[in-house]
């Protein structure tokens, strides 16, 4: 069962089962699912979906930052929920120590010495941690800290 079909069999299931916060984050994922088939002009792959299902989830947590700020904890408690929905279907998510070893070899690799090679050093960590559902956010700071930024 592809990605896609289990996120429109889950759906169904929170329909009938009437879980309405479940039912309503995952009309918003297929919403999205449909505009990128209608952009690309196919249907998505597993890790399209999986990119796009990333995509969603960092833009959630930016808003429970900006809830967090405004002193909104009702909506940030809602997208920390819908957070938690999308990220079930992702792969599980590479482990701070996984992301500090692909950030230690992309430095030696990339033979970076300062934060003028962030850059470098953030592609090679990406392209390790590839597949591993890895915040960015995370590898940034890791590499920064690594970099002495």
């Amino acid at each position: 069962m592809s990605l896609k079909e289990k996120i429109v069999s889950d759906l169904t299931a929170a329909m009938k089962a009437q879980d309405a916060a479940k039912l309503s984050t995952l009309r918003m994922v297929k919403a999205g699912m449909m505009n990128r088939e209608i952009e690309k002009g196919g249907e998505l792959d597993d890790e399209e979906m999986a990119k796009l299902l990333r995509s969603m989830v960092k833009q959630r947590r930016d808003s429970v930052e900006q809830y967090e700020k405004g002193a909104r904890q009702d909506l940030a408690d809602k997208e920390t929920a819908e957070i938690s929905v999308i990220e079930a279907y992702l792969p599980q998510g590479a482990s701070p120590e996984e992301i500090e070893q692909a950030v230690v070899a992309a430095i030696s690799e990339t033979g970076a010495a300062s934060m003028k090679d962030m850059g470098k050093v953030m592609k090679a960590a990406q392209t390790s941690l590839a597949g591993k559902n890895a915040d960015g956010r995370t590898v940034s700071e890791m590499v920064k800290t690594k970099l002495g930024g």
